[in-house]
């Protein structure tokens, strides 16, 4: 007797718990990774006729707080069933007066200031392996997802600069000050280095950011909680659901390694790696 073998995908997401009823289909697979355990199983399935794999970012019952995330071990298992496209859902609070909540954004730039955590795949072994990282977010990925979101009626920001803290605190109002003052758009604490380990995967990565507050002190609003970051995210995480799914139907078929065009999949192209990838 042979095991079955393993379902593939060519499409992932990387969010939250609520996102798994979204599929269709679908078939958990546990995945070992040279980082340890992702935070979940892969859940793979239907939408729209397209194989897609989800993972919960932060694991069933949100057990993982930001910081303790391993963003290595996600990505790994993700490429490992085929996935080369990510979309990352993930929720912000905004640091322009005008970007209220409910707002999506679809940035064009990161910031990290993030400390502690394991920011490369490549860390532990030679050669060195330096990737390109001067426009972190895949051009594909990025139209698509805009044009899923206007298509849904949401209001939507065309780029911005999504800056990264730590947490799991949120600012002070200094803190969120030297944000604004630097010109930065929304401010999260998962996306690095989520979109980075992507790019040294050589795997397409967009976030799609949903505001659901103002930062400390933003246009004199008050510091933000995170039972008002739940309760505006639950208002809005449907339609959410529904810029994913137009935006993961019309995502451009993925292309063999070897054929594709798109510059994260050639971000490897001409560097010696320690050792093979997944998929």
């Amino acid at each position: 007797m042979t095991d079955a073998p393993t379902p593939r995908a060519e499409l992932g997401v990387i969010g939250g718990s609520g996102f798994y009823e979204f599929l269709t289909d679908v078939e958990r697979v546990t995945v070992d990774t040279p980082f340890g355990a992702p935070s979940d199983d892969v859940v793979v399935g239907q939408l729209g006729g397209r194989h897609v794999a989800f993972i919960a970012r932060h694991g069933q019952g949100h057990r993982f707080p930001p910081h303790l995330v391993n963003y290595r071990a996600n990505l790994w298992a993700l490429r490992s069933v085929g996935v080369r496209q990510v979309l990352a859902p993930c929720a912000v609070g905004s640091l322009k007066p005008e970007h209220g909540p409910g707002v999506i954004v679809v940035p064009d730039q990161v910031v990290d200031r993030t400390w502690g955590r394991e920011h490369s795949v490549y860390a532990a072994e030679g050669p060195v392996v330096h990737v390109g990282f001067a426009d972190p977010y895949c051009p594909n990925g990025r139209r698509v997802a805009l044009e899923a979101a206007r298509d849904a009626g949401k209001d939507v920001v065309d780029g911005g600069t999504l800056v990264v803290i730590n947490g799991p605190r949120f600012s002070s109002k200094a803190e969120s000050l030297w944000h604004q003052q630097a010109g930065w758009s929304v401010i999260g604490m998962t996306a690095m280095p989520e979109a980075a380990i992507a790019r040294e995967l050589a795997m397409c990565f967009t976030t799609i950011a949903l505001v659901t507050d103002h930062d400390a002190g933003v246009a004199g609003h008050e510091a933000v909680t995170h039972e008002e970051v739940l309760r505006v995210f639950a208002e809005n995480v449907e339609g959410l659901k529904t810029v994913l799914h137009s935006a993961l139907a019309a995502m451009p078929e993925t292309e063999s390694d070897d054929e594709a065009t798109c510059p994260c999949r050639r971000a490897l192209d001409g560097i010696a790696l320690p050792f093979a990838l997944p998929g």
